[in-house]
């Protein structure tokens, strides 16, 4: 391996460089990607209605549509009426990993809860960077444990993995 391959190992590990930094001056640099709040499938039914009762009373949560009748209603499935009363707490309450754990019978997910005629409510996109976006306002997710701390992560691992050859030269 000469000096030709290293300069062009260099030059690709450079324009990768170069790109992660225009994209980060353009978009933020940061990927978003739409969270819902949702039941964990493993949560026992027994700790999912006490986690569900407390969003609907003094969560402050709108349950009318998993009430008899509305969309989301399903009295044999409480896995799904739990994560939509938690997902509205969720969007409610910042958007943060403390407003969806429900003694840690829920989690984040990227795929989309809704089904049916029941529409799991998303509010815009929340960034890797630790701030979630919700209509005009934002809300500061600093603190939060697993969403923030994830900056650009895919440019970061382009450029590493560029930089091996360098490395083994």
């Amino acid at each position: 391996m000469g000096a030709g391959f290293f300069a062009g190992v260099l030059h690709l590990f450079l324009f990768c460089c170069f790109i992660s930094a225009v994209s980060a001056a353009q978009g933020g640099g940061v990927p978003s990607l739409e969270l819902w709040c949702v039941a964990k499938n493993n949560a026992e039914d027994s700790a999912l209605q006490s986690a569900l009762d407390w969003a609907c009373g003094p969560g402050g949560a709108n349950c009318a549509p998993i009430q008899n009748g509305g969309p989301c209603y399903d009295a044999s499935n409480i896995l799904r009426m739990a994560s939509f009363a938690f997902n509205d707490y969720f969007i409610k309450n910042g958007l943060t990993d403390d407003s969806c754990n429900f003694s840690n019978t829920a989690a984040l997910t990227s795929l989309n809860p809704s089904y049916k005629k029941c529409i799991f409510p998303s509010r815009g996109n929340v960034n890797l960077n630790g701030s979630a976006t919700a209509g005009p306002a934002t809300a500061d997710m600093s603190a939060s444990n697993s969403i923030s701390r994830r900056w650009d992560l895919g440019s970061i691992s382009i450029c590493l993995l560029f930089s091996i050859p360098l490395v083994l030269l």
